[in-house]
Parts: structure tokens; C-alpha cells; sequence
């Protein structure tokens, strides 16, 4: 198992930025891939940026430029750094982490942490 505490969130001004952290319990070298996925109200999750071995990273379209994930796997950290953040960022963001067992793959996700991007 993998427990995920997400941390970061808040309310920040169109133009700024904000860094979300995801600590997880166990080495990320174990993990196969980590991700941040965003919900809005009324709207389905979505994912925003993941990273994987390499590493590898993706991004979706509406973020490429402004958002970037990286790890610390000394910290068994991966962040998120957020900037010219626009008020359709607004959502809740959780972190998530994909491992695989002898017995398949699973998927594990934080508490999540709201940002708000108003003026």
C-alpha cells in the first residue's frame, strides 16, 4: 500500500503560482508511475501532469508550459509547480500513485488539496 499526503493548496490571484507536494509512504523507486489529477465542480477528474521512471513526464494540453512535476526520491516527494494560473485551474487536485504486485496493478490516491484562483 501506498498512502499519499498532499499539501500546497490555496487561494492565489490570476498570473500567480503555487507548488502542490505529494508525499508518499514508501520509496517512489517502487512506484511505477505518480500522477496529479484535478476535479472541478460538476466536472469528471481529469489528469494534469504525471511522471514516471526515466523519468517521463505528460502533461495535458491545457497546462503544457505552465505546469511542471518533478520528484525528490530522497523526500519520496513529487510536486507540482504551478504558474500564470488562470481561474479554470480552480479545482480540487489529488495526488496519485500506480503500482504493480504479483497480483496486478493498483492505484492509490491523497486526501486531495483545493486551489482557488480568483481575484
Amino acid at each position: 500500500q501506498v498512502q499519499l499526503v498532499e499539501s500546497g493548496g490555496g487561494l492565489v490571484q490570476p498570473g500567480g503560482s503555487l507548488r502542490l507536494s505529494c508525499a508518499a509512504s514508501r520509496s517512489i523507486f517502487t512506484i511505477k508511475a505518480m500522477g496529479w489529477y484535478r476535479q472541478a465542480p460538476g466536472k469528471q477528474r481529469e489528469l494534469v501532469a504525471g511522471i514516471s521512471s526515466g523519468p517521463s513526464t505528460n502533461y495535458a494540453d491545457s497546462v503544457k508550459g505552465r505546469f511542471t512535476i518533478s520528484s525528490d526520491n530522497a523526500k519520496n516527494t513529487v510536486y507540482l509547480q504551478m504558474n500564470s494560473l488562470k481561474p479554470e485551474d480552480t479545482a480540487v487536485y489529488y495526488c496519485n500513485a500506480l503500482t504493480v504486485a504479483a497480483t496486478g496493478e493498483y492505484s492509490y490516491w491523497g486526501q486531495g488539496t483545493q486551489v482557488t484562483v480568483s481575484s
